[in-house]
């Protein structure tokens, strides 16, 4: 029996949506920045790690040019775990981010959360890492 989600949105199967996610994230790896971008719809949403929100192709564009610029080095992105929805169209993958200067290497770890339209675009992508200070805002108090 399909639930109310599944009855209302189109999913899509589960292998696809691995597959894409692993797909885009290669894109990354190979400083591909036009093979990431085509991953996005016209309305895309970047919420990035450090609270900041890009709107739109131009502006994730934007967003990403320091990283593919070599602003931080040769970067690559090594799965940790890829979880995916294929009724809500989701696909969550952890990974660690190890960025290499010449000078030194370094890493991190994060996850993205990626919500996929129809079509099998990249609609929202939510970012967030494992960080030595918290970026805290402010929210209504607890009742």
């Amino acid at each position: 029996m399909p639930t109310p989600s599944s009855a209302t949105t189109p999913h899509l199967a589960r292998a696809t949506l691995l597959e894409a996610t692993r797909a885009f994230t290669e894109a990354f790896n190979r400083n591909d920045l036009d093979g990431v971008m085509s991953w996005f719809t016209d309305d895309i949403v970047y919420e990035q790690f450090d609270g900041q929100v890009a709107e739109g192709p131009a502006a994730v564009r934007e967003a990403f040019t320091p990283q593919f610029t070599g602003a931080f080095g040769r970067m690559r992105f090594d799965e940790q775990d890829c979880f995916v929805d294929p009724e809500a169209r989701r696909a969550l993958i952890s990974w660690t981010c190890s960025m290499d200067n010449g000078d030194k290497a370094r890493a991190w770890q994060g996850l993205d959360i990626l919500h996929f339209s129809e079509d099998g675009r990249i609609e929202r992508k939510l970012t967030y890492s494992k960080a030595a200070k918290l970026a805290l805002h402010a929210v209504d108090r607890i009742a």
